[in-house]
């Protein structure tokens, strides 16, 4: 509706759809890419209004997004695929098996939630967090990010300015920016619960993990080992 949507596929094998989170472009998912081209059929891709997936073309949902999903897979000819989605791409993910169960073979959920307003409840870190990431020097804006997005052991001794320009083609943008669309993907968000609904994916292939992810790092097929 209203968007021309920006993806990038990689490899052969069997198809992956790789969902990204709040202001992070699809390019995010490079090194993931990079790790798992050589066995399976990537797609990532900038969710609408970000990036190049311009414009956005109406109030922006979770189900909106979850149905650009499904426009994805048709255009490639995917009957099915497995679903890797990282923070409110997990709440797409779900959405996307929720409305179309059989074209989804299993869910990864990376720092996900059925909840979308879970994550966004403000208490004083997460304010000051926040506050840090808009306010002072650019220099300042920059190590803010990267504290929300990389574990302190990465962070000690390491030279900031350098790893924000290494980070900064991944997530498409200067750390010390937010995109514009950022407000609107989190209204989408606090829209949004599936909680209710979880059973009905009873029996669906899923990993779930909830540490804050690596940015490098390989992906194993998912199993029935975790309930939903």
């Amino acid at each position: 509706m209203g968007c021309d949507l920006a993806y990038e596929v990689r490899g052969t094998g069997p198809p992956v759809m790789f969902i990204q989170g709040v202001g992070v472009h699809g390019s995010a998912w490079k090194p993931q890419l990079d790790e798992l081209a050589s066995s399976y059929e990537c797609l990532a891709f900038d969710n609408r209004g970000l990036g190049r997936s311009q414009p956005v073309g109406c109030r922006l949902s979770i189900q909106q997004m979850a149905e650009d999903t499904l426009a994805l897979m048709d255009a490639r000819g995917w009957p099915s695929a497995h679903m890797v989605g990282h923070s409110m791409g997990g709440l797409i993910a779900l959405r996307v098996a929720l409305e179309a169960r059989t074209r989804v073979r299993s869910l990864s959920l990376l720092c996900s939630f059925p909840r979308g307003r879970d994550p966004l409840r403000i208490s004083r870190s997460m304010l000051w967090t926040g506050l840090r990431t808009r306010i002072g020097t650019q220099a300042q804006r920059r190590r803010a990010f990267l504290s929300m997005v990389m574990p302190p052991s990465a962070l000690a001794g390491a030279d900031h300015a350098a790893l924000a320009r290494e980070l900064e083609p991944l997530f498409g943008h200067d750390l010390a920016e937010q995109p514009p669309i950022v407000i609107q993907q989190m209204s989408a968000m606090v829209r949004h619960d599936v909680t209710g609904r979880l059973g009905e994916l009873a029996g669906l292939p899923n990993m779930i993990g909830s540490r804050r992810p690596r940015l490098a790092g390989s992906w194993r097929r998912p199993s029935p080992a975790h309930a939903l």
